[in-house]
């Protein structure tokens, strides 16, 4: 599946008014008249990005872009409450993951596809610095972005507030953390996975209940993202299993 790319002033206005699943709108540098539509696009939920003319007759195909590009997600996002509905219809405890920043599309699809065949109920992403639901992730998901849902959210801190509201317990997956087998991470659980380079972002790691590490007994001390998911939704699966 692949995501479009469209550009030009009214085509993006009018996707934007038929509410079509953006995912990010370029805006040229200093171009006059599109104030308007950078209000439209950041009300619609996308993510509004400068560019250079240059970069966007790169995204665009053509110099003929008119200022504005926007590229359409190839799978559509869902809301935290209906990825809280899922489980709820499947009448057990939630099972969630949060990636704190994953801008590697490779490693949001792995994590994606891990997910859905864990059994998660979904996943939750930021609007910023993260990547999005690109072509790139659907096929490194092998199409799993189409079965397990996925929310972009403006805050993570705040989404985090909402799912504790909700009677979800949220586990963080850090270095100095608890060893992860010695967590009881059985009920209503969130996953929080940092970015590549930094980890957990500080408001994000302070606002989980606990913090949780993986065993490292060679000389390498950290995991790739995706890695380190899947080992720590198995092990939510596997306390989920009673085994």
């Amino acid at each position: 599946m692949q995501e479009q790319t469209i550009y030009g002033r009214n085509a993006v206005v009018e996707a934007i008014k038929a509410g079509k699943a953006i995912d990010t709108v370029y805006i040229q540098k200093g171009a006059e008249g599109l104030g308007k539509l950078t209000a439209m696009a950041k009300e619609s939920g996308a993510v509004v990005k400068d560019a250079t003319a240059d970069k966007l007759s790169e995204i665009a195909g053509t110099p003929k872009h008119g200022g504005v590009a926007a590229v359409i997600s190839a799978v559509e996002y869902s809301t935290v409450e209906e990825i809280l509905a899922a489980a709820e219809e499947k009448g057990k405890p939630p099972f969630i993951i949060i990636a704190d920043e994953i801008q590697d599309p490779h490693n949001l699809g792995a994590i994606i596809r891990t997910a859905e065949a864990a059994g998660a109920d979904g996943i939750i992403i930021p609007k910023r610095r993260s990547a999005g639901l690109t072509s790139t992730v659907f096929k490194t998901s092998a199409g799993a972005a189409s079965w397990v849902k996925v929310a972009r959210v403006a805050n993570l801190v705040d989404t985090m507030k909402q799912l504790k509201a909700a009677g979800v317990w949220i586990y963080g997956a850090d270095m100095d953390g608890e060893p992860f087998r010695k967590a009881d991470m059985s009920g209503a659980a969130a996953l929080v996975i940092g970015s590549e380079g930094s980890g957990l972002g500080r408001l994000v790691k302070e606002n989980c209940d606990k913090i949780v590490s993986i065993d490292m007994y060679g000389n390498i001390n950290s995991l790739n993202a995706s890695v380190s998911a899947a080992i720590l939704m198995y092990e939510i699966v596997r306390i989920r299993c009673g085994e």
